[in-house]
């Protein structure tokens, strides 16, 4: 990886990019997590150390091996993904209601739902670059949406709603930027849309006329704290010490942090443990109280950089498929950047997804940080046939 022509064709700002998000995280966690572990203030910035220098030896590993052998393997990755998912519910171990983890050691464990997004990239971006231009009628969608409903049926039994929603997100995605009919298939998705909204308006109206009383009795395919979450944050202060609980004490926290914030390890909400999951889910809060404004925007600006720079490696692939990998990368990182912030602030609901590179977790950095190999593998291929 680091021999003279691979540095040549190494693109800089996203390497950069990368690195202040990676010291980013250790920054914030080094206060968001300084009274979680007793006597041990920087037990998790030592963890999440470990995920961060074997995430890069992941990427060092992918971006060594040409991406274009692994479409050959599409069916194969599928296939495993699939087993990957099956597999939770027979070795995974129950947390908090869902079952989403497969203890490796007593006290090491794996999120298979975070490597299933990137397996799932590496396989639909195959299944659509041998669809190019026959993506134009709605019996052109179906099979797509098959190919990629199969994971997000076993995700959301785990039951893990953030996840299904990261998997429509890259489903919908990468379907634009293979061709899909714009007319279409956003017709589709507008339906679909209103489809939901209706159901769930059914599902909680407490007005409904006589003749549609039926409807809300219909069974949803969500639990009824998923349910609750969905709606919740509309007006969090119905349910102060319920579901509404996170909600609050998140909106306070970034609210409370001003222009300036109001200086490390000087947060009220994070520091006292008011914020749930701060090392994790509200994180973002933990930033925001304690660096305020400028802390927000500088994060910010290192997420643009390393989209900006993505997007640009996406543009300059050499084949669709290519394409069609960096792009759904690019929608799992943005869709989460999107909704971890959106729900740090109140804007929306709770569905548990980590802020990319910053939050602590060792799946979720490996997953991201093999996305990061993936995306310099694309560039690096480029980048030689340009210069050769």
């Amino acid at each position: 990886m680091f021999d003279k022509q691979n540095l040549k064709t190494l693109d800089v700002p996203f390497v950069v990019a990368v690195i202040l998000l990676l010291a980013t995280s250790l920054v914030v966690l080094s206060t968001a997590s300084y009274n979680l572990v007793k006597g041990q203030p920087y037990y998790y910035v030592g963890l999440q150390t470990v995920w961060i220098l074997s995430g890069i030896f992941l990427a060092v590993i992918v971006n060594r091996i040409d991406y274009q052998r692994l479409q050959k393997f599409s069916w194969y990755i599928y296939a495993f993904n699939i087993l990957l998912l099956s597999a939770v519910f027979i070795f995974g171990s129950e947390a908090k209601g869902a079952t989403r983890w497969i203890p490796i050691t007593s006290s090491f464990a794996i999120q298979p739902s975070e490597f299933a997004k990137i397996f799932l990239i590496l396989s639909f971006s195959d299944f659509l670059a041998k669809r190019q231009g026959n993506l134009n009628r709605f019996r052109d969608f179906v099979a797509p949406f098959l190919y990629v409903s199969v994971p997000m049926l076993l995700t959301l039994k785990q039951p893990d709603l953030g996840t299904t929603l990261v998997f429509m997100a890259i489903f919908i995605g990468m379907m634009f930027i293979a061709g899909a009919n714009i007319r279409k298939f956003g017709g589709l998705l507008l339906a679909g849309a209103t489809t939901v909204g209706l159901a769930l308006w059914l599902h909680f109206s407490t007005n409904l006329p006589s003749w549609l009383k039926f409807a809300q009795g219909l069974p949803l395919p969500l639990k009824e704290y998923q349910l609750k979450r969905l709606t919740v944050f509309i007006n969090p202060a119905l349910d102060r010490s319920g579901d509404g609980y996170n909600i609050l004490q998140s909106m306070w926290a970034v609210g409370s942090g001003g222009f300036w914030g109001k200086g490390y390890r000087q947060g009220t909400q994070g520091q006292l443990s008011f914020l749930p999951e701060q090392h994790t889910d509200f994180i973002f809060a933990v930033l925001s109280e304690e660096f305020g404004f400028i802390g927000v925007i500088t994060l910010l600006v290192f997420f643009s950089i390393f989209l900006i720079r993505s997007i640009n490696i996406a543009m300059h692939a050499r084949d669709l498929y290519g394409v069609l990998i960096a792009s759904g990368i690019i929608t799992m990182i943005s869709f989460h950047i999107l909704i971890n912030i959106g729900m740090n602030s109140g804007i929306m609901p709770v569905t548990g997804k980590p802020l990319p590179f910053i939050s602590y977790g060792g799946s979720a950095m490996w997953a991201n940080m093999i996305s990061v190999g993936l995306l310099l593998n694309i560039n690096l291929r480029s980048r030689r046939l340009m210069f050769n």
